[in-house]
């Protein structure tokens, strides 16, 4: 009788095992992998709008399906507003320009996890019309110029560093590159700072010789896709993973170079600490753009 309850205890200690063997083979290996719940990608789209976020929704539904989360794109119309997400770290991931990317590594502590497409080094122009007098950038001097919005590299850093030492009648600042051009054609600014990548992109959207550049700044590497410092470690392996498996695609159309090193932004970052100090002034009329305390020049 003893013996017949043993067996019964085995049997049903067997069958229990069995059980927890089966529910452990059917459980999902993605509900305790530590992968986020959700996923916020911010982007900078300027003036295309429904287009950008259109070109990362394969990205969107991939990265879902692989990490198991909510993944919501967020879109910013300039370097602007994306400078205050990227310093609350309302963003776990942002695909970044140059300039942004350089803030938010060192303000923020975002780590680059891979390189944005396009040239690898970008560099900032200076176009004035093809009729204008200017010869160097010391003919705009009094003259009103046009620069992006505090947080683009090409359109605000670089051209405030080339620019120091002027004077300068009155500095406007264009919500898109687009935007500097169209006033640059208008006549309502004697120059403004675009990418050279945006200026052969938009110049052709207007009549033939229309502008001519008159400075090019130095070069510096291309922005990054990014990752918040707040994404905890094992989380931060598991979203890079996914982004260097994902489809050639999917990282195509998101724009990013999933089997390159990221870049670094050392240099750049050096620059706009040395130009930040001249900020005080850009919206000064007119705008002095020299630095009294001579161990901060930028040319130092």
């Amino acid at each position: 009788m003893k013996r017949l309850q043993r067996l019964g205890i085995l049997s049903i200690f067997g069958l229990c095992l069995a059980l927890l063997v089966n529910l452990g083979g059917c459980h999902d290996p993605s509900a305790t992998s530590g992968g986020p719940s959700r996923l916020v990608v911010g982007l900078v789209s300027y003036d295309t709008g429904a287009a950008s976020v259109e070109a990362y929704a394969p990205l969107q539904d991939y990265l879902g399906e692989a990490l198991k989360a909510q993944v919501e794109l967020e879109p910013v119309f300039n370097e602007l507003r994306a400078v205050e997400q990227i310093q609350s770290q309302a963003w776990d991931l942002a695909f970044a320009p140059a300039g942004l990317a350089a803030i938010a590594v060192d303000d923020a502590q975002y780590v680059p996890l891979f390189p944005l497409q396009g040239s690898p080094q970008q560099r900032s122009v200076l176009v004035v019309p093809t009729d204008s007098t200017a010869e160097a950038l010391s003919d705009l001097a009094n003259e009103v110029i046009a620069l992006g919005e505090p947080g683009s590299a090409t359109g605000y850093y670089l051209p405030l560093y080339d620019l120091y030492g002027l004077t300068l009648g009155e500095i406007r600042f264009a919500p898109t590159p687009k935007t500097v051009l169209e006033w640059v054609a208008a006549g309502e600014v004697a120059a403004g700072a675009i990418s050279e990548e945006g200026f052969q992109q938009y110049r052709n959207e207007f009549p033939a010789d229309t502008f001519r550049v008159l400075h090019e700044s130095r070069t510096i590497n291309n922005g990054a896709v990014l990752l918040s410092p707040a994404i905890e470690r094992n989380q931060q392996r598991l979203i890079e993973e996914a982004m260097k498996a994902a489809p050639a695609s999917v990282a195509s159309d998101a724009g990013y170079i999933a089997n390159a090193a990221a870049p670094t932004f050392d240099s750049l970052i050096q620059l706009v600490d040395k130009v930040r100090p001249l900020e005080a002034k850009v919206r000064e009329q007119p705008a002095v753009l020299t630095i009294e305390v001579e161990a901060t020049d930028p040319e130092g």
